[in-house]
Parts: C-alpha cells; sequence; structure tokens
C-alpha cells in the first residue's frame, strides 16, 4: 500500500518546462535560419555590387573607345559593336587579294594615332581578326590556299601597316577566322560582302607571371 501511494506522489517534469525547451530550440532554429538569409542577402548583394560595377567599367570602355574613334565613326568609315571596330573588306582589300587599297591605307593611317593612345592608356593590346566569305578562292588566283590562309594574310596586312603607321608591335597581334563567325547570309552579294571584313579588338594585356615560365625544381 506504501508503495503505491510512493510511486503516485513522484514528482514529474513541469509542462512548462518542457514547453521552454521546445520554444528554445525553436528559436535557436529560427535564428539560425536568420543568419542563412541574411549571409544570403549579403552575398547575392555583394554580388550584384560587383556586376554594376563592372558594367559600369565596360560602359566608361566602349565611350573612351567611341570618343577615340569620334573622326572615322562620325564619317562612317569603321564600326564599333560592343567594343569591337570593323572594317568592311571592301574598303581595305580588292576581291580575293590581302593587298591594302589606297582608301584602305589612308583609314589605317587616320586610326593609328588614336587606337595607339587608347591601348597606351588602358594598358591592352590590339587583336586584329580578318574574316572572309564562303566563297572559295578562285580564278587566277592561288596565292591563297584557302579562306583561312586569305583570311589570315589580310590580319597580317592590316597589322603591319597599323605597326608601320606607329602602333608599338608589342601592342598588337593578328587573328584569322575564315568563314567562320559570319555576321551575315552568305546567300546573297550583300551578305558575303558583310562577312569579308577585319575587326580589331582591344584586350587586356596578358601578365607577365603568365608570360614567364616557372622554374624547374
Amino acid at each position: 500500500m506504501t508503495e503505491d501511494i510512493d510511486a503516485s506522489t513522484e514528482p514529474t517534469v513541469p509542462v512548462w518546462a518542457v514547453f521552454g525547451d521546445l520554444m528554445a530550440g525553436l528559436l535557436g532554429a529560427f535564428v539560425l535560419i536568420l543568419v542563412c538569409v541574411i549571409g544570403m542577402q549579403l552575398e547575392l548583394a555583394n554580388k550584384l555590387e560587383a556586376e554594376v560595377k563592372q558594367r559600369q567599367i565596360e560602359a566608361k570602355r566602349l565611350q573612351t573607345l567611341e570618343q577615340a574613334l569620334a573622326g572615322p565613326l562620325a564619317a562612317g568609315r569603321v564600326t564599333l559593336n560592343n567594343g569591337r571596330i570593323g572594317i568592311s573588306g571592301n574598303v581595305l582589300f580588292a576581291l580575293n587579294s590581302a593587298e591594302l587599297q589606297p582608301e584602305g591605307r589612308q583609314l589605317l593611317k587616320s586610326l593609328a594615332a588614336p587606337l595607339t593612345a587608347y591601348l597606351q592608356a588602358r594598358d591592352e593590346i590590339l587583336m586584329v581578326s580578318g574574316f572572309t566569305d564562303d566563297r572559295q578562292v578562285r580564278g587566277g588566283n592561288r596565292q591563297f590556299a584557302d579562306n583561312w590562309e586569305l583570311s589570315a594574310q589580310r590580319a597580317l596586312t592590316v597589322t603591319r601597316a597599323l605597326i608601320e603607321e606607329g602602333l608599338p608591335s608589342s601592342s598588337i597581334f593578328a587573328a584569322a577566322f575564315g568563314a567562320e563567325q559570319a555576321v551575315a547570309s552568305n546567300a546573297d552579294a550583300e551578305g558575303r560582302s558583310r562577312n569579308r571584313r577585319v575587326e580589331m579588338a582591344p584586350t587586356p594585356r596578358p601578365s607577365n607571371a603568365a608570360q614567364t615560365p616557372k622554374p624547374r625544381e
């Protein structure tokens, strides 16, 4: 009988203590979630800020390039699209030729000084790219094996002409794309004429660390 009384009178855990533990756990989970959310918001804000700054830098870069090329752009002799300076191949070269025409040489002469100043101010280099249409080299012209070779020689011709006009050789290089990366359809003469072009694009200069080979251990 005594044992039954003792068992019935044993103290139980108060309900408010269990409730308190539960609330403390919920509060801890809430705080943890809140910290995670705040961290994600800060990371997103930093990314957005970096993106805005990058866009501002690019916008100022394009504005500076437009100012440097104000004369040729106003005259319609060159185009500027996303930082790429375009020159129609018809202005520079005759069909299937890599020899500069007088008009093309005069144009490059007018571009050399502003491009040199722009590149030096930003410590960048100039990539000169040659492009052709998709028609194979024809007729009696056997100087070029294919459009790749023709586009390469045209890019080199423009590169050398700019160097002759004073652009430092260390600030320029040539690239060939052949008939790849067309900007218009090759199905008609107008489109093929647009695809025969030379483009120039300022690009970041490779760092010295990337150019210098590491010593062997």
